[in-house]
């Protein structure tokens, strides 16, 4: 089993205005998806990461519903055009309530 899930982000540390950069994610995280069971044949809990969202100095870039059949440790890859210096904000929420964050700063030169 995991320890504390722990967010690892990679984010340009600059760009021009206007570019489109490329983020990437990933959470290490069990995602156990509640349907296994342990060696006593009693049902292992469900506990995923249930929801991902990506912030830009507060404005909405990227979020997304998690289900079950996602993978342990997910991670993700998109895009997102930066008009401007700003501040990424990555949150990913768990099912027992528990909340990630990550914050990663660049610079438009």
């Amino acid at each position: 089993m995991a320890t504390t899930p722990k967010p690892r982000v990679k984010v340009p540390k600059s760009a021009k205005a206007g570019e489109v950069i490329v983020l990437k994610t990933l959470i290490s995280h069990d995602m156990e998806s509640g349907q296994r069971k342990d060696k006593e044949g009693k049902p292992i809990p469900r506990k995923i990461i249930n929801k991902f969202s990506c912030e830009f100095n507060g404005q909405p870039v990227f979020s997304c519903d998690l289900d079950p059949a996602i993978s342990a440790n997910p991670y993700f890859e998109f895009s997102a055009k930066v008009p401007e210096t700003g501040t990424f904000k990555f949150t990913w929420v768990d099912d027992d309530g528990s909340i990630y964050t990550d914050e990663q700063k660049i610079e438009v030169k």
